[in-house]
């Protein structure tokens, strides 16, 4: 049986929930990962029936169901030592005061943790965010208690959100990715053992990131099969050509001096066959997300041609062996 196919409208909030539903069930998506913010604020969903019922029917009448919701913004303030960028993600009232960011941040997961349930979502996908990720470069030099002391830390701030997640029913699912405590493979080990391998935490897997980076994204998946939550269907292409490298020069999305961009689907280096064949081992029966950037291609477009890529490529595993009927 096909997974679902949805698109995360964190990229989409431009447009108002009413149109950006017609939009997705007109391209043919099945669902919406939502973002919260502008698309569903997870304060009022979390305490207003009224409201999530308007969002329900909203789904409903352009035919979508939506199997997670997306609280990237906020989890990033949960983890991040501040700087003036994380103003980009806060309310106005907290903006340029770290410790009030971070209250709202850590009180925003927890209402996203009911929004979900409210919603009849099973996960939130997200960030961490991470007061180590400024030492991914070991000099100055970095001591292994630094780390160790990021990693309790990380602990600490989400471990009351987590409660709320186990108290609602409800999974989170870590986004790995740069800039976040878990970004790599081994980093995602740690934090896994650094919380004791609480159920309530596992991953949202997004090969788009790793692949640049040097891991492979199958590899990944079969290593963390049993904590893949959601996945997430991006691309990117590498294109290291003896000038660019991997931590990108300073030079913004799109451009192509980099050494890596994010590239719609079918359009990088991501093999997504051998993704679908880890995910048909895994037993992954989930929705597979369509995360659309691709900063050289027009939107709707790359959206409707993403979602025929992934109908195309999403195949059942095999029911018998080929060759169980070879007899004489």
């Amino acid at each position: 049986m096909a997974r679902p196919v949805t698109i995360f409208t964190g990229q989409w909030t431009d447009l108002s929930f009413e149109d950006l539903c017609k939009k997705m069930a007109g391209f043919g998506y099945d669902g919406l990962e939502i973002a919260t913010g502008d698309h569903l604020d997870v304060r009022r969903a979390a305490e207003d029936p009224a409201y999530v019922a308007d969002r329900k029917a909203t789904l409903a009448r352009h035919g979508l169901k939506c199997w997670a919701i997306g609280a990237h913004l906020a989890g990033q303030c949960v983890g991040d030592l501040w700087d003036p960028r994380l103003d980009n993600f806060a309310p106005a009232p907290v903006k340029g005061n770290p410790e009030k960011i971070r209250e709202w941040a850590i009180e925003e997961m927890k209402y996203a943790a009911r929004a979900a349930r409210n919603m009849g979502c099973s996960v939130v996908t997200g960030f961490t965010g991470s007061p180590i990720w400024k030492f991914f470069y070991s000099f100055p030099q970095t001591s292994e208690e630094m780390i160790e002391n990021g990693y309790r830390q990380i602990v600490e701030l989400w471990t009351p959100i987590l409660d709320e997640f186990d108290k609602n029913g409800v999974k989170f699912a870590l986004e790995v990715h740069p800039t976040e405590i878990a970004f790599d493979f081994y980093s995602t080990q740690r934090l896994l053992q650094a919380f004791d391998y609480r159920p309530t935490l596992g991953i949202n897997f997004d090969p788009s990131h790793l692949l640049w980076q040097g891991i492979t994204p199958h590899v990944f998946l079969r290593e963390f099969g049993d904590r893949i939550y959601h996945v997430h269907m991006k691309d990117v292409k590498v294109n290291l050509d003896g000038r660019s490298g991997i931590l990108g020069s300073h030079l913004p999305f799109g451009d192509n001096r980099r050494g890596w961009n994010f590239r719609s689907l079918g359009h990088g280096s991501v093999d997504f066959e051998e993704i679908i064949r880890a995910l048909n081992d895994i037993h992954y029966q989930g929705p597979l997300s369509v995360e659309w950037e691709d900063s050289g291609m027009e939107r709707d477009f790359g959206a409707k041609e993403a979602l025929e890529f992934v109908r195309k490529l999403d195949f059942s595993p095999s029911a018998m062996a080929f060759d169980a009927n070879m007899r004489r």
